[in-house]
């Protein structure tokens, strides 16, 4: 029995030597595989400036003389750009009904444009929905074409990839879902201007074109080189690729308003095409809480945003 105690004793002792070991090991090896913490990069803070302006419950509408190139030809319209601050749901990638701390605020953009091709005329409808703190692309853009053909849609979502819906009376578009690799727009490049112009991407780059332009010259939705240039309130992108320069005119000074722009391309098909610039130039700019201002009394801010 004295000898079964000793025996049972030494086999106790060599047990949790072996667990104390094996926990040491262990532990060392956890040290060694364990991750560097993630550095997260900083938020920029938005000055008093920017939510003093942004954040007052209006939105900044601002109306253009619109030349349009289509089909070979200029037209004579309107455009306006609609930006306001709004809370959007991340994940479902829509504005908020109400507020949570969840939500993502961004800087929105509707961008409308309205012209005549002959007999019949032509609407076109851009949203851009991009993250205030400027670290990131678009959570959404949107782009819708009407005209009496038919009307044209197309969405681009950022989850894990850029995923893209899009829907056309065209038979060789029809209706289309597919993923691709994020990069540059150059939707959300009009919102990014507006909060900082100097964070701009300079250089030959990777960006999508407008959706309205990969719409109306039925080319494929990806990503093309451009090279983007700053100087003197113009930022500048030319594609070479696609014959095209987009030229945005702005202020230098806070806001950065957009007082026009130039797209020059080649426009029309066949003997006809030729190089045309499509210009828009300021008109007026307004701050209002335009979705309050739905009666028929309120019509003369049309006439201020010289739009009738």
């Amino acid at each position: 029995m004295k000898i079964f105690r000793i025996m049972f004793g030494i086999s106790l002792l060599f047990v949790a030597s072996s667990c104390k070991k094996v926990v040491e090991e262990t532990s060392e090896l956890s040290e060694i595989a364990r991750p560097e913490p993630k550095s997260l990069k900083p938020k920029p803070q938005l000055s008093k400036e920017f939510n003093d302006y942004w954040y007052a419950g209006n939105a900044e509408i601002t109306s253009y003389k619109l030349e349009q190139a289509r089909y070979g030809e200029l037209r004579d319209g309107t455009a306006v750009l609609v930006f306001v601050t709004e809370d959007f749901l991340p994940d479902a990638q829509v504005k908020a009904d109400n507020y949570n701390e969840n939500n993502t605020s961004v800087l929105k953009l509707n961008a409308t444009k309205s012209f005549n091709t002959g007999l019949y005329p032509y609407s076109i409808m851009q949203s851009v929905f991009y993250p205030v703190d400027n670290t990131q692309h678009a959570l959404k853009i949107s782009a819708s074409v009407q005209e009496w053909c038919g009307h044209v849609y197309t969405q681009l979502n950022n989850r894990d990839q850029f995923e893209i819906a899009s829907h056309s009376y065209f038979q060789n578009e029809a209706d289309q879902s597919f993923s691709i690799n994020k990069t540059w727009t150059e939707n959300e490049i009009w919102t990014k201007l507006r909060i900082n112009p100097q964070s701009l991407p300079t250089g030959e780059i990777k960006i999508i074109p407008a959706l309205e332009f990969i719409r109306l010259k039925h080319i494929p939705l990806e990503s093309y080189t451009a090279i983007a240039t700053i100087e003197k309130g113009t930022y500048t992108l030319s594609y070479p690729d696609l014959d095209r320069t987009l030229s945005i005119k702005f202020n230098s000074k806070f806001p950065f308003e957009i007082t026009g722009w130039e797209e020059s391309l080649i426009s029309g098909f066949g003997k006809n095409s030729k190089t045309l610039t499509t210009k828009a130039t300021k008109l007026e700019t307004i701050k209002s809480a335009y979705w309050k201002k739905n009666s028929n009394a309120d019509e003369g801010l049309r006439e201020k945003l010289k739009l009738q």
